[in-house]
């Protein structure tokens, strides 16, 4: 807008971009003064920001969670999952970047003053806890990727202990199936385990005597060695009338034990697999802390609810100007357009609190024509009433038989 005594600069696009961010009307802020217009830049700027700042940590945060398992350290980068986390990471700062907007918008000027008082601070408590809770959510994700190398160190460690405490598990739990698997079948297998234990005995006893190595007795085969060797062939004989007799069980326990060996060696190969998963978002969340520290992630905390807040404490330290008038004579011109009328501090409540009362004249004025009208149509009802009846007894005084007659006929034809 030119003026004889003040010229505004020409505002650029990217600055009517930031007015639009901030929830600025266009139309006051060109008619207004610089310092308005720079007011409203830097606060769009700020909702900008955040949103932007949100949209790549969400995305970040989403890459985590989608991105495939495997080891912390030797991770290399999906490309699939990237552009899943893009599209959610737009979508999230977006949202994110809507919810700023409304929240500054929705805040108002307060008193007009420097000054925070304590009422304007209770008026603004539900948008500074949302804004608190919108910048946690900003702050652990870029948190998490400022200590990534640190913090995958750690979880490459954690991966390994979770792997060998799985294994442990694994040998346990496959030894205690082997057990009972075995004292299912323990008779059958002691017997057979201690028939092999007497066979191995005399093989070494027969294999001894043959090579001279018993004591007191010269090598060769002699009678001792030919009485070892029968007893060694007897065994021999009832090992395997042993399997003869019991094979369909033996063969039951030995098929059964080496499904359990394939179990535990599938479990084994898991391992890595299953020690790979502990590599999710709330894990390295966990990690973060521990290694920036409670203070380190609690200023990283509160940087983003200083950026975040800054918005909304700005607002209420905000005296009015030139664009607040503006804005006001606007409202009050709308109001007057439409037939509304605000009465201020018109009444008390209940609780000693003034109250403004609005007049909605077009309302009013539409009510009082439609009770008018009503009430015409009313009049006009009963004044045709009363017509009707006036000309139906004046038909009766000129003619009652008639009028009887013409009543019976109605009657007899009904």
């Amino acid at each position: 807008m030119i003026r004889e005594y003040y010229k505004l600069p020409e505002s650029s696009a990217v600055m009517r971009f930031l007015w639009k961010c901030a929830g600025g009307d266009r139309y006051l802020l060109e008619r207004a003064t610089y310092s308005d217009q720079i007011k409203y830049m830097c606060l769009g700027g700020i909702v900008f920001a955040t949103g932007a700042l949100a949209g790549i940590a969400g995305g970040y945060a989403f890459y985590t969670i989608f991105e495939p398992r495997g080891s912390a350290i030797d991770n290399p980068i999906d490309f699939q999952t990237i552009c899943i986390a893009i599209l959610f990471g737009i979508v999230w700062g977006l949202m994110i970047f809507n919810i700023d907007r409304f929240i500054v918008t929705s805040t108002g000027k307060g008193d007009g003053t420097e000054a925070i008082t304590m009422g304007e601070l209770k008026s603004a408590l539900p948008r500074i806890l949302m804004g608190m809770i919108i910048a946690m959510t900003i702050s652990k994700p870029v948190e998490i990727r400022m200590f990534k190398t640190e913090i995958d160190i750690k979880l490459r460690e954690k991966q390994l202990e979770q792997q060998a405490e799985y294994q442990k598990k694994v040998d346990k739990t496959y030894a205690d199936r082997e057990k009972l698997l075995t004292a299912e079948f323990g008779t059958i297998a002691q017997e057979r385990n201690a028939l092999n234990e007497r066979i191995k005995l005399a093989e070494q006893a027969y294999t001894d005597n043959l090579m001279g190595k018993a004591k007191g007795i010269v090598g060769g085969n002699g009678p001792l060695s030919k009485a070892l060797k029968s007893q060694l062939d007897d065994l021999t004989n009832q090992l395997v009338t042993f399997d003869k007799q019991n094979g369909k069980d033996l063969a039951e326990l030995n098929k059964r034990k080496d499904f359990l060996r394939i179990e535990k060696d599938k479990a084994r190969a898991d391992n890595t697999k299953i020690a790979n998963g502990l590599d999710g978002l709330l894990e390295r969340i966990k990690i973060a802390h521990e290694v920036a520290g409670f203070w380190i992630s609690l200023f990283i905390t509160l940087l983003f609810m200083a950026i975040e807040l800054t918005p909304i404490f700005f607002k209420l330290m905000l005296t009015k100007t030139t664009y607040d008038y503006l804005a006001e004579n606007r409202d009050e011109l709308i109001k007057a357009e439409y037939g509304i009328e605000v009465k201020y501090d018109y009444y008390k409540d209940k609780q000693g609190v003034e109250k403004h009362l609005v007049v909605n004249h077009e309302a009013e004025k539409l009510i009082f024509e439609k009770i008018k009208v009503t009430e015409i149509q009313k009049e006009l009802t009963e004044y045709a009433v009363k017509k009707y009846k006036e000309r139906e007894m004046s038909k009766i005084d000129n003619n009652l038989d008639a009028y009887i007659n013409s009543i019976e006929k109605n009657e007899q034809s009904s």
